[in-house]
């Protein structure tokens, strides 16, 4: 392994160790490469999270635990019950309440001496710099592509170092990107995946350990770039298998012929959170869960079908619906299962998948079809309130 990514510390050590620090990191200041000097220079750090979720709150937990002196998070979401396997700096007590200040408050348990700064907002273009720009150090654990792209180019415009992580089902990545030293996210990933490609772990699940698994590794880069000991990530990335138990890194180059970074972006429209055929299929072809009651109460002559997948299918299903998986509707595969005698409504989890099928099916000529907003989680939430969410 060449020593290209041994990178000098990020940052200047702290002027001291009280004694109550010195007893509480004494396990750190006993190994030779961390010692005083290193753990002074955690001390100095201010590091920001992006997100108190999965990987963000073990994270947070162990950025705080070894003596970083200010961490900053950036949440805008709520606690909910399906974050509790894998968001283990939230407990039961704390569901309905804002994350970041359920995470601020385990963060004063773990460690007292760290100094936390809350960001209540959603990270967008217009703030992203003025947020980044007091901290040595931004984490992102955040789980869609639109705020990655904007952490990326935020960190390159500032000429700042960041740790990248991502989660989905059994398999984790991680890599350190710093336009300075060595790539960036775009170096790795130029363009977005097609909307509707990559499913979110709302969609396809993520298994709960794998955070840890991930937010750990993003933490131990942290603490290398912080006090400049040991080879970072930057220029690799890093796969971990949870079911084969492996470990694989894959090298990346900065590729020379990029457009330069020169200025945030509307990275929703970059990334397409939902395809342009998508959209245009919903615009007025969209029904409310009270609507579609309203069509079974009137017994209306309706076909409903449920676009997710089988095992989605099995934890919650509206009474009456027909499982066809959405790639087989944008195969072309189950045109022959669908009727041609009466209306066509499409139901997912939420509305997204749904509004795919929607554009494939007025394409294929069902142009009465309709789809569900919200899908089962709305039908679950206004509807029927005795079904259970996922």
């Amino acid at each position: 392994m060449s020593g290209a990514t041994s990178l000098p510390p990020l940052v200047e050590p702290a002027a001291e160790l009280t004694k109550e620090e010195v007893a509480r990191y004494s396990r750190h200041l006993i190994i030779p490469d961390v010692g005083m000097d290193g753990q002074k220079r955690l001390k100095n750090a201010k590091v920001l999270v992006v997100g108190a979720g999965g990987l963000g709150s073990p994270a947070l937990l162990y950025l705080a635990a070894a003596g970083v002196g200010t961490l900053g998070i950036v949440e805008f979401d709520e606690v909910d019950e399906s974050n509790l396997h894998r968001q283990v700096i939230h407990g039961q007590s704390d569901l309905g309440r804002p994350k970041a200040e359920s995470a601020r408050d385990s963060i004063a348990e773990v460690n007292p001496f760290v100094k936390v700064n809350l960001h209540q907002t959603h990270l967008s273009s217009e703030n992203a710099l003025d947020i980044f720009r007091d901290y040595d150090l931004i984490l992102d654990g955040t789980d869609n592509f639109a705020t990655r792209y904007l952490v990326n180019d935020a960190a390159v415009l500032l000429g700042k170092p960041y740790v990248w992580g991502s989660i989905f089902r059994f398999e984790g990545q991680a890599s350190v990107f710093w336009a300075e030293h060595g790539p960036n996210y775009r170096d790795l990933y130029p363009e977005p995946p097609p909307p509707g490609m990559v499913p979110s772990c709302a969609e396809g699940g993520v298994l709960g350990v794998l955070c840890a698994s991930i937010g750990s590794i993003m933490v131990n880069e942290a603490i290398k770039l912080i006090t400049g000991i040991g080879e970072t990530l930057l220029g690799r990335l890093m796969i971990y298998d949870a079911l084969e138990m492996s470990y694989r890194t894959v090298k990346i180059r900065k590729d020379p012929e990029a457009e330069p970074i020169t200025e945030l972006i509307d990275y929703e429209a970059f990334c397409g959170v939902v395809s342009d055929e998508a959209q245009q299929a919903a615009v007025n072809s969209t029904i409310t869960p009270r609507e579609l009651k309203d069509m079974f109460d009137r017994g209306e002559k309706f076909e409903l079908i449920d676009v997710r997948e089988p095992h989605e299918y099995e934890i919650v299903k509206i009474e009456g619906s027909k499982l066809i998986p959405k790639d087989r509707i944008l195969s072309g595969e189950a045109l022959s299962e669908l009727p041609q005698d009466r209306k066509i409504v499409l139901h997912c989890k939420s509305g997204g998948r749904s509004a795919e099928a929607l554009a494939a099916l007025h394409k294929a000529g069902f142009s009465d079809a309709v789809h569900v907003g919200g899908g089962v989680l709305g039908w679950a939430n206004q509807v029927d309130t005795s079904l259970p969410t996922y």
